[in-house]
């Protein structure tokens, strides 16, 4: 999908609903895309894109040629979203505020990390929206690497390819494959719909019982 198509299709109607809608959605029609504690490092928006990936690893014997993360800043598109799978790695930083800014500069969206991150205090002064695991001092050179961009990545236990649709707020993270995209933002639109109901029917003064009753709440996700 191009970046044009999404942002005239799909992002405004995806940036309406929240992870917890969407990972419902995703569990209603049985795909796995949603994880758990990488969260915002400050009070940033909900952001949302297509996944421009990194794979980290460990500094070693072979050495890289370049500073992670640059060539997946310059491969991608206005609206995408940076995707880097640092293994859940909260001891070693993979991206800093010289990368948030060639991000912003860019025109991403944000950076999601599934390990830590540094210069959050910068990022949220020139308003670049980053989810991580958390932030440390140190920098990355002579700790780790990256392996390959636009790959196949593994974030939480979720698999992620180049393209998939991101969507990350004050929740979490949910991944959604572009071919099911259309079924899923359905879906989420569906339950957000009937939570919303819900809301109100508790404000007339509905007991938690008789709403329960009323929307079979425990049933909804079945298809």
């Amino acid at each position: 999908m191009k970046s044009n198509v999404f942002d005239e299709k799909y992002r405004s109607r995806i940036l309406k609903l929240s992870t917890t809608n969407l990972s419902d959605a995703l569990d209603k029609i049985g795909h796995n895309g949603a994880v758990s504690g990488i969260l915002p490092m400050y009070d940033c928006p909900r952001i949302t894109g297509r996944a421009v990936t990194i794979k980290i690893t460990a500094a070693g014997m072979l050495k890289s040629e370049h500073h992670l993360g640059v060539h997946a800043i310059d491969a991608a598109d206005k609206g995408d979203i940076i995707v880097i799978d640092n293994h859940g790695d909260v001891k070693n930083n993979c991206w800093g505020e010289i990368l948030s800014m060639g991000a912003k500069m860019k025109g991403v969206s944000g950076v999601v990390v599934d390990g830590a991150t540094r210069d959050i205090d910068m990022c949220k002064e020139f308003e670049f929206p980053v989810y991580a695991r958390g932030t440390v001092p140190i920098t990355a050179r002579g700790r780790i690497i990256q392996e390959s961009f636009n790959q196949m990545v593994r974030i939480g236990d979720v698999q992620v390819s180049p393209g998939d649709i991101v969507m990350a707020d004050v929740n979490g993270i949910v991944f959604i494959p572009e071919e099911r995209l259309d079924e899923v933002l359905e879906a989420a639109e569906q339950i957000q719909q009937k939570e919303e109901a819900m809301v109100a029917e508790l404000k007339k003064g509905l007991s938690i019982l008789e709403v329960d009753k009323k929307f079979a709440y425990e049933q909804m996700l079945k298809k």
